[in-house]
């Protein structure tokens, strides 16, 4: 199967960027005659889409984080996808029941705020199940009865695919059911599509792809319903090299969920993939946006030369995401890299209020007389 044009086929044009809200999704949710199972905490409609008429049950849900948008976009790619009308797309459709919540913290979602409206976390809330958003879920998990459950998210820039140098673009976890973090026939399953999709995912992009720690929490969506013996499949959408945007990697969560819903179309599940999944590079914090090397400051009459890293604060301005670096971190730089790594050579750091970097403070500064950062990066 030729994943990137198929990609570009069923690409949905209307959603794009890191800001995508209800606002955004909800005429294409319509289109769909959706069920609308809760509202939020301050009363925006809870959308669920179901499609096929198979056995084998899918649940998914994206933007729990209102701020992580990226799988909702390949997520509508996915329903595209599933109404093609071709052989393949017709037989999936045949073969499986898909129930997809594409937006469950829509407040969140048009705050660009991980949390909900009232500042909760909803992936802490598996037990208290105290915002309606969490109710919705829970609700729709008992009544659904999925076979399989597939958790949504994006992660930070941080990440890299164990600490080689290369990004987790994406990651994967078949999260623990309980604390000893054992091994069952549920999370074997769960593994086993991992290992799937990863292994159609190292034919584009070897060696970014990560697996998510799979410390216990009970607290988290995730580890309760694999705890409730659901095999449950977490995705992480990361960073690809100079794509902010993420829509390269939108197209690498769709080439995922496809890959994974077509092996589970033609595999039963019977063999153990432990090992493979276990090879999977572990995600470690291990990037920053920027790393500046060998700059030469003065402090207090003394020169050295410093490392010294710039990471992107994400800013909702008027409808838009803006991108604003600032100082992270000041040397303890040895384990780390940068998405961009720029080399003063010894030159000396200068800006408008002194001769060495602040933390916090935005990234723009000289390095030298010829070198000039805006915003992190360089110009040219």
């Amino acid at each position: 199967m030729d994943y990137l044009a198929l990609h570009q086929q069923y690409n949905e044009e209307h959603l794009f960027g890191r800001y995508i809200s209800l606002l955004h999704t909800e005429r294409l949710i319509l289109k769909h005659q959706p069920e609308i199972i809760g509202k939020s905490v301050l009363g925006k409609p809870i959308f669920k889409l179901q499609f096929g008429t198979g056995k084998t049950k899918i649940l998914m849900w994206s933007q729990m984080h209102g701020n992580e948008g990226t799988t909702t976009k390949a997520l509508f790619d996915f329903i595209n996808y599933l109404h093609s009308n071709t052989k393949e797309s017709n037989l999936l459709l045949d073969n499986f029941t898909f129930c997809l919540l594409p937006m469950l913290n829509p407040d969140g979602a048009e705050l660009y705020t991980r949390e909900n409206a009232n500042g909760i976390d909803l992936n802490r809330d598996a037990q208290n199940l105290s915002q309606p958003e969490s109710v919705a879920l829970r609700q729709t998990f008992e009544n659904f009865q999925p076979d399989y459950c597939y958790n949504l998210h994006d992660q930070r820039t941080i990440y890299g695919a164990g600490d080689s140098g290369h990004s987790a673009t994406v990651s994967f976890l078949a999260p623990a059911f309980n604390q000893n973090r054992d091994i069952n026939e549920v999370r074997i399953k769960a593994m086993n599509v991992i290992v799937a999709m990863n292994h159609t995912l190292q034919q584009f992009i070897p060696n970014q792809v990560g697996r998510f720690d799979d410390s216990f929490n009970l607290n988290c969506v995730g580890d309760t319903f694999q705890y409730l013996n659901v095999p449950t499949v977490l995705f992480e959408a990361g960073h690809f090299a100079n794509d902010y945007e993420r829509e390269i990697t939108r197209k690498y969560i769709f080439i995922s969920l496809v890959s994974g819903i077509r092996f589970l179309n033609e595999n039963d599940i019977v063999r153990s993939e432990i090992t493979d999944y276990l090879k999977i590079s572990q995600n470690k914090v291990v990037f920053y946006d920027f790393v500046y090397k060998n700059v030469k400051i003065n402090y207090d009459s003394t020169e050295k030369i410093i490392n010294f890293a710039a990471q992107f604060k994400e800013v909702l301005n008027k409808g838009k995401i803006t991108f604003e670096a600032e100082i992270a971190q000041i040397d303890n730089l040895e384990n780390y890299f940068g998405h961009v790594e720029i080399d003063a050579k010894g030159e000396i750091y200068n800006d408008e209020e002194g001769n060495f970097p602040i933390l916090e403070k935005k990234a723009n500064f000289y390095l030298g007389k010829n070198i000039r950062i805006v915003n992190g990066a360089q110009l040219s």
